[in-house]
């Protein structure tokens, strides 16, 4: 009997994979239907996206989707952990939950309480647990406690796509515009929230550096990563160069995610982010 993962494509995993099966999430431009990575891919996603005047909408998988999953592991005589987006972030939690009340004896369903690349370090971390012999039931017990001291973080190098979504007011969009203003986000008890913000990029970036250390900074034991949208390549550079001391013997081998539609349709072009399991074990 094996144990497999299955989560969503908000962790920006690739979708064939034997042990982590990644169900895609839904995109939608106007009327145009996507499934994510499947119909259009990450570079696509952005291409469309700096032309679009409507902001995209992400959407969580159908019940019937898990439970196609969910048919598999228990006809092979498996079982399953499956690792969700913050439920309070998605549906996708709620979508999974359903599908599983027909396996609940092979099925156990987590809520990540991140997204992106902090969920991704989270199903990281399901894998090891497998790889070294837990059962099902002390793996789930293991990403419960631990989850709570992800930190994932991601520094925005505008607004505008907030203002789109009408997750801030207009008026706020454009004098943060004209003063150069860049926000920092994070998730905080499930849902994302604003963790700093700094005036110019150079600035953010020191200051993304500080609220790392203040998190308690980067326990190396643990999965970690970095990411970026569309367009962040040039900024998670010199993110990483004004940084070095923090990343120490590690930064010739950062696992590096281009980050999907599930931030990107909200962070927009150009931003990056962290995720990383905080050596502060008191923080949520």
């Amino acid at each position: 009997m094996a144990i497999v993962i299955i989560t969503d494509s908000s962790t920006d995993l690739p979708l064939n994979n034997d042990d982590i099966r990644v169900i895609p999430l839904k995109i939608t431009f106007g009327t145009e239907i996507y499934k994510d990575v499947v119909d259009i891919s990450h570079a696509q996603f952005y291409e469309k996206l700096s032309v679009s005047e409507e902001l995209p909408k992400t959407s969580q998988p159908a019940p019937y989707e898990y439970e196609e999953e969910f048919k598999k592991v228990k006809e092979a005589g498996d079982k399953a952990i499956v690792i969700c987006v913050s439920k309070k972030l998605s549906g996708t939690y709620n979508s999974a939950m359903l599908a599983s009340k027909n396996y609940e004896d092979v099925v156990r369903v987590v809520d990540s309480g991140s997204v992106a690349i902090g969920q991704t370090i989270l199903v990281q971390y399901a894998k090891r647990l497998i790889d070294q012999g837990k059962d099902i039931d002390e793996i789930v017990k293991e990403l419960e406690a631990k989850k709570n001291n992800i930190v994932m973080l991601a520094l925005l190098d505008t607004l505008e796509y907030l203002k789109r979504g009408g997750r801030i007011p207009a008026a706020i969009a454009i004098l943060a515009n004209i003063i150069s203003l860049k926000p920092i986000m994070g998730v905080e008890n499930g849902k994302l929230a604003v963790a700093g913000k700094a005036r110019g990029m150079k600035k953010a970036i020191k200051l993304l550096g500080e609220i790392i250390e203040n998190a308690g900074g980067i326990d190396f034991d643990m999965p970690y990563c970095l990411g970026y949208t569309g367009g962040g390549e040039t900024t998670l550079k010199q993110y990483i160069e004004e940084n070095k001391e923090q990343w120490a013997a590690n930064i010739k081998s950062l696992p590096i995610f281009t980050i999907g539609a599930s931030i990107g349709s909200h962070a927009g072009l150009g931003a990056i982010g962290v995720a990383f399991f905080s050596k502060a074990a008191t923080i949520k």
